[in-house]
């Protein structure tokens, strides 16, 4: 069952996350990112790929550099519904802290194998048309580690930071997550 170590680790009654469930729908060609500022920060990249969001956490943050591989580690796959959650996960629960929607859009796989294909491959290449990622990248397994590395396009940019004081809102809300973390209101974007 996909979203079977999704709900094994949390405590719905206790957590503001979407149970939800596996579907196939129209946003089926989604992706997120989600900085959370858990006990390490770090960024969590998702693809919507056969009614569930596979996740990667990106410690270091996604990057436009092509120079620059990031490491990325595989985790549970999360519901559709997750793709606009912002909040707060309570102390005491699985990946306590606070989430933002720090960037989201649509992607199309890079040519003619479906992405659950690529992700069996252990190799997903895909174009993203995010607020703040945009143009090919790739990741790739190797050697049971998995890489999350910027295709060289006209949307590369070596001097891009993640942590730029211009990429530090929501693409949501709009918010910062201090902002997020004291539950003021954000605007949809």
């Amino acid at each position: 069952m996909p979203l079977e170590e999704y709900r094994r680790k949390r405590k719905f009654t206790e957590t503001p996350e979407p149970a939800g469930r596996v579907r196939r729908t129209a946003r089926s060609r989604i992706f997120v990112v989600q900085k959370h500022a858990a006990r390490r920060r770090h960024y969590d990249f998702r693809l919507a790929i056969a009614g569930v969001l596979v996740s990667w956490a990106v410690p270091k943050g996604p990057s436009m550099n092509p120079a620059e591989k990031r490491l990325a580690v595989r985790t549970e796959d999360h519901p559709l519904e997750y793709a606009d959650f912002e909040g707060v996960i309570p102390e005491g629960q699985y990946g306590a802290g606070t989430v933002m929607v720090w960037d989201k859009g649509t992607y199309e796989p890079a040519g003619d194998i479906p992405p659950e294909e690529q992700l069996a491959r252990g190799k997903i290449d895909v174009v993203l048309q995010g607020k703040k990622l945009r143009g090919g990248f790739t990741l790739v397994q190797t050697g049971g580690r998995w890489l999350l590395i910027k295709h060289r396009d006209e949307h590369a940019d070596p001097s891009w930071d993640v942590d730029g004081p211009e990429l530090d809102r929501s693409a949501l809300t709009g918010r910062t997550l201090k902002e997020i973390e004291e539950a003021r209101p954000g605007k949809k974007r």
